[in-house]
């Protein structure tokens, strides 16, 4: 049994741990606040575009009238062969089960395709989810090209894809979590627009948490592409909170100080959603195929961009509610270790009074 000097240092061990998740547990509180906000000054900026290409399909044919063709690649559908995944987790750990439950449904949406005969390129975002398929499934093959032409004056540069099995990783994105910049969402859009125009793939899907409030968040597989309505989000798997975690999550908001209920809607908000809606004729200085190509990867982007708004508002609330845990925890084993230690201390206390009066008896 240990003595009382190793139970103090034990305690003293599990104090420093407890002020060290206390402090983990403001600092994701204060990281939450402004991730929400964060994601709250994109929705207007999102709803408006939105309502821009609505009002623009209202008031044009999406089929071009000479060629029969829809107006822009990323509306056709077709079959689907080969598909691209984006998983979302987080960059730390120390978040309970936040990126074990990204890897959970992406590798169940991964098998159902697989099973379906489809290949999958995946494209994970954040350290944790790179550590999924690091070592599982290989890097995609490509073959850089360079041809001259116009006597040596232009250059052709192509970059063949070679597969070599069902299942590849087709690019990591380990910084784009850090800061989540616009301009570096922009890129990774492009590349998955031109991507799919080329019919290198036939969908996209990404895979994040979508949080609306600290108790209200779930794990969701979203289709991006094929575009089929404007607005609307087609979840085509989802996992949501338990009442636990509920409970768990909602104690440890309120403990921070941090509101467990949904954003209300701003002004600028009310106006967004009012914006390009009124049944008016718009007069469009530009050609519909024209602003198709324009504002659709536009569209994308931010897709995607509020995506990983919210993944990352809801990794700072699963840090919040684990640390939380963690600091709870320790206060009761701080107590169990104490009561131990007093109890060693009496029966050592004990045992000298018994052994100084047995000492006095026998003189």
């Amino acid at each position: 049994m240990a003595n009382v000097l190793d139970l103090r240092r034990r305690i003293r061990s599990v104090k420093n741990t407890r002020q060290i998740t206390k402090a983990m547990k403001m600092v994701s509180a204060a990281k939450l606040r402004r991730a929400q906000e964060r994601a709250m000054q994109a929705r207007p900026y999102a709803q408006m575009l939105t309502n821009v290409l609505e009002s623009l399909v209202r008031r044009t044919d999406l089929f071009n009238e000479a060629t029969g063709d829809i107006m822009h690649p990323l509306l056709v559908e077709r079959e689907e062969k080969n598909v691209l995944v984006l998983v979302v987790a987080g960059d730390k750990g120390f978040a309970g089960g936040f990126n074990s439950n990204i890897g959970k449904a992406a590798q169940k949406f991964i098998d159902e395709r697989r099973a379906q005969g489809q290949n999958l390129d995946l494209e994970p975002i954040g350290k944790k989810a790179i550590g999924f398929y690091k070592k599982r499934f290989p890097a995609a093959v490509y073959e850089h090209t360079e041809e001259l032409y116009d006597n040596e004056l232009s250059k052709h540069i192509e970059n063949i894809r070679h597969r070599e099995a069902p299942i590849e990783v087709a690019a990591e994105h380990p910084t784009l979590l850090v800061k989540t910049d616009f301009d570096e969402v922009t890129k990774l859009a492009h590349s998955i627009v031109d991507r799919y125009e080329h019919c290198e793939i036939d969908s996209v899907y990404i895979v994040f948490n979508e949080f609306k409030s600290v108790i209200s968040q779930r794990v969701v597989v979203e289709k991006l592409l094929p575009i089929r309505k404007l607005g609307s989000h087609e979840v085509t798997a989802l996992e949501e909170m338990t009442e636990e975690q509920k409970e768990a999550a909602g104690k440890a908001a309120q403990s921070a100080g941090v509101s467990i209920n949904e954003p209300e809607e701003t002004e600028i908000d009310q106006e967004a959603k009012k914006f390009g809606t009124a049944e008016v004729d718009y007069i469009f200085d530009q050609a519909p195929e024209r602003l198709f190509r324009h504002l659709m990867p536009r569209y994308v982007t931010t897709q995607i961009f509020h995506a990983l708004l919210e993944s990352t508002a809801a990794e700072h609330a699963a840090r919040m509610t684990a640390t939380d845990a963690a600091t709870k925890n320790a206060g009761d084993l701080i107590d169990k270790l104490s009561l131990t230690m007093n109890r060693v201390r009496q029966a050592a206390i004990t045992k000298e009074i018994i052994e100084i009066v047995s000492g006095a008896a026998a003189l």
